[in-house]
């Protein structure tokens, strides 16, 4: 998958929103407020840094030489994956769901409602 491809799937998550809080390279989408993915815009082929499971990460990392640890993020949580189109476009789309379904199920109460998300109800 290339970056403007990318970009498409990542803006079409529920509730996404984008910003570029660093700098003018930095594309930070986030759900609730929280960060699910950033996108280097700059870079040639540029990357995607998604949130990840810490028990997915390594193994990911071994699978796919494309995916590292997070850049300049925490390297237990993060995988920063380089554009480079080895990793197939349905890993990638499922990897971005999964950062998003992180983040998303982080949310609290209050978030979740500005969000427009679905409100989970106490048992």
């Amino acid at each position: 998958m290339d970056r403007p491809a990318l970009l498409e799937f990542l803006a079409g998550q529920s509730a996404a929103t984008s910003d570029m809080p660093f700098d003018d390279s930095a594309l930070v989408f986030r759900i609730g407020g929280k960060i699910f993915a950033i996108v280097d815009v700059k870079a040639e082929g540029g990357s995607v840094s998604l949130k990840c499971e810490p028990e997915m990460s390594g193994d990911l990392r071994v699978a796919w030489p494309c995916i590292r640890p997070g850049w300049h993020l925490n390297k237990e949580h993060w995988n920063t994956i380089a554009l480079d189109g080895t990793l197939p476009d349905e890993i990638l789309e499922d990897l971005v769901r999964r950062s998003w379904e992180l983040v998303a199920s982080s949310l609290g109460r209050a978030a979740r409602e500005k969000a427009g998300l679905a409100v989970r109800r106490q048992p």
